[in-house]
């Protein structure tokens, strides 16, 4: 069994890498997928309601998974931007993708918005496992 210190976190680490993938998110749903991903949810950017919530629920929930795959870097000693990229992907896959695919199936998501979502955070949690290793 390992313990985990909170005291030996690097909380700016863990700031910048919330705030990294925050703003990954905005290019990932912007540029990037942004009229693919409206389209897998049926509906346009004029339809949906402009509100901070979102955003602000998004941050908060990134900043928890953020600060989750810290103390497990922390505990598991990682030391080389590989092995973050590795805890990252592994924590993004197993714990994120699988969740998002099996609410996939049972919300009738279309594999298209699964695939959309389930990438984003999977990459988010390997640039975040290599920030908080390096850092």
């Amino acid at each position: 069994m390992f313990e985990i210190d909170i005291t030996q976190l690097n909380w700016w680490a863990i700031l910048v890498s919330t705030l990294v993938a925050f703003v990954l998110g905005g290019i990932w749903y912007g540029p990037l997928f942004g009229n693919l991903w409206l389209k897998e949810l049926k509906t346009t950017k004029f339809e949906m309601e402009p509100s901070l919530t979102p955003f602000l629920v998004t941050l908060v929930t990134t900043f928890i998974t953020c600060l989750i795959m810290a103390m497990m870097v922390n505990a598991l000693r990682t030391e080389t931007w590989w092995e973050g990229a590795l805890i990252g992907g592994v924590f993004g896959i197993a714990f994120i993708a699988c969740s998002n695919i099996s609410d996939g199936a049972f919300c009738r998501w279309s594999w298209k918005f699964v695939a959309i979502q389930s990438t984003y955070r999977v990459i988010y949690c390997v640039i975040m496992g290599v920030i908080l290793t390096i850092w």
